[in-house]
């Protein structure tokens, strides 16, 4: 079960730019972070899973995969966005929430926890950047490329050609994207200012983020889930295993014939796994 493209669709205007988003179900809100050059779509099999009995509410993060530019001057580094979601958070008037990251949206998802963890109520982890590794081993060599004039937006337009396209999604989703999907998150790189946006971010990428994060969350007390890719080839499973270990009481498991688009290649095992612990560890919320 999948929700359609056009189901729901939302927008806030924030201080960056406007965001769009989703929401389904009611209850405590969870609040997924996709990764770059990939929107909230890549949720589109987990939320229905949950929607029964949470809030979910997904949006399109400016990394290359969404529909329109936020502003010239809008600040899209990690910090920028770690600041960009609690802006979200604050006009959905929502106080704390759980937050699902996959990806570089698990970066920011633990940046967030590092720097806001009165706003988390559980935090849940999939394959995603941590301690030196951000941005990721294989996309590391293009990041000097993004500081050249001109020469950023050329390499994001890369991801809008086939064969770049082809490997890539081939590296990180095992099963292959439907051509819908994947669509939308390789069509609005035609736009100049969308990639204007991913090269924001990807340029402000550096492992003093997730390093530093790292050494916060070794004091956070909020429950927390690590649910690893088990055919990950961009993260090391070994980092996932040391990010549990790294946040007091944190559990690592690990999502079976998947690579790093955990939301992609096993939604239905997602959703369960994100079920059963957040049924393990409720609590009660502010906001319903």
């Amino acid at each position: 079960m999948t929700y359609p493209l056009d189901d729901s669709v939302h927008q806030l205007d924030l201080p960056q730019g406007a965001i769009r988003y989703r929401y389904s179900g009611t209850g405590a809100p969870i609040v997924f972070l996709h990764g770059a050059l990939c929107n909230g779509e890549i949720w589109r099999g987990v939320v229905p899973e949950l929607a029964g009995e949470y809030r979910c509410i997904v949006p399109d993060l400016p990394k290359g995969s969404h529909p329109f530019p936020m502003r010239a001057d809008a600040d899209l580094t990690p910090p920028g966005m770690v600041r960009l979601v609690i802006d979200f958070l604050d006009a959905l008037g929502l106080e704390r929430v759980v937050v699902v990251g996959n990806d570089s949206g698990g970066a920011i998802a633990q940046m967030l926890a590092a720097a806001y963890p009165e706003r988390i109520d559980q935090l849940i982890l999939t394959s995603c950047d941590t301690f030196g590794q951000f941005p990721p081993r294989y996309l590391k060599p293009l990041r000097p490329l993004t500081f050249i004039p001109g020469l950023g937006s050329q390499v994001a337009k890369l991801w809008y050609t086939k064969p770049v396209r082809s490997l890539f999604y081939w590296s990180i989703v095992k099963h292959g994207v439907e051509p819908e999907v994947l669509n939308s998150y390789v069509a609005p790189l035609r736009d100049p200012g969308v990639r204007r946006d991913v090269v924001k971010f990807f340029r402000g990428t550096a492992p003093r983020h997730t390093r530093r994060a790292a050494r916060q969350l070794a004091t956070f007390t909020r429950p927390s889930l690590i649910a690893w890719a088990a055919d990950d080839l961009w993260f090391r499973r070994k980092n996932g295993r040391r990010l549990a270990r790294t946040i007091p009481g944190a559990t690592f498991t690990l999502i079976p014939d998947t690579r790093t688009f955990v939301p992609e290649d096993q939604p239905i095992e997602l959703a369960r796994t994100i079920r059963d612990f957040l049924a393990a560890n409720s609590t009660p919320h502010a906001i319903q």
